[in-house]
């Protein structure tokens, strides 16, 4: 018997969901989880994928690019998890380039990054204008947000992002 390929195409996902044959999982954060998912899945983050109670039966595994959901096969299969796994293969982007619906929660926040781009653009702004208005000295403001913005691309970092990620209006139960 052969063994099943780890990764399945969005058409065969959607087909097999079509005839309710295996079960979806998304392992991305409940904040991205919102902003859009396949109808039908479970939210089980990579963080706890290994400690969750995933249901019986055949799982197709999913994230935003792929990476996520394969090291979650990975993480699943060193565990010796007994039912078949799949990943998405190309992640969320290729079930959407397919023609294939996201469904969004009422209510999400908007995606963490461009709250980063809104806030950032914001305090640069906000230097600027009162740098211009108030005191010269008020330049500093955007020169620390260009620093941070520059030291979060280097780093993979973002120190604003995971502040923002803690704020009451980004806090999403699924």
């Amino acid at each position: 018997m052969t063994q099943p390929t780890p990764q399945i195409s969005a058409d065969a996902l959607a087909d097999q969901l079509a005839a309710k044959a295996v079960t979806v999982i998304d392992v991305r954060e409940p904040m991205e989880y919102a902003g859009g998912h396949i109808a039908g899945s479970l939210n089980v983050p990579l963080s706890r994928i290994t400690q969750a109670d995933l249901p019986q039966g055949p799982l197709v595994l999913v994230c935003q690019s792929g990476n996520r959901s394969a090291k979650a096969l990975r993480q699943l299969l060193q565990q010796g998890h007994p039912h078949p796994l799949s990943d998405l293969e190309g992640g969320l982007p290729h079930w959407q380039q397919a023609g294939l619906p996201l469904r969004k929660l009422k209510n999400a926040p908007l995606p963490l990054m461009r709250q980063v781009q809104i806030s950032a653009g914001s305090l640069v702004l906000l230097g600027l204008i009162l740098s211009n208005t108030v005191a010269p000295a008020w330049i500093l403001l955007s020169w620390f947000v260009g620093a941070g913005l520059v030291f979060a691309g280097i780093s993979g970092f973002c120190g604003m992002a995971r502040l923002l990620a803690v704020m009451p209006w980004n806090r999403v139960t699924v």
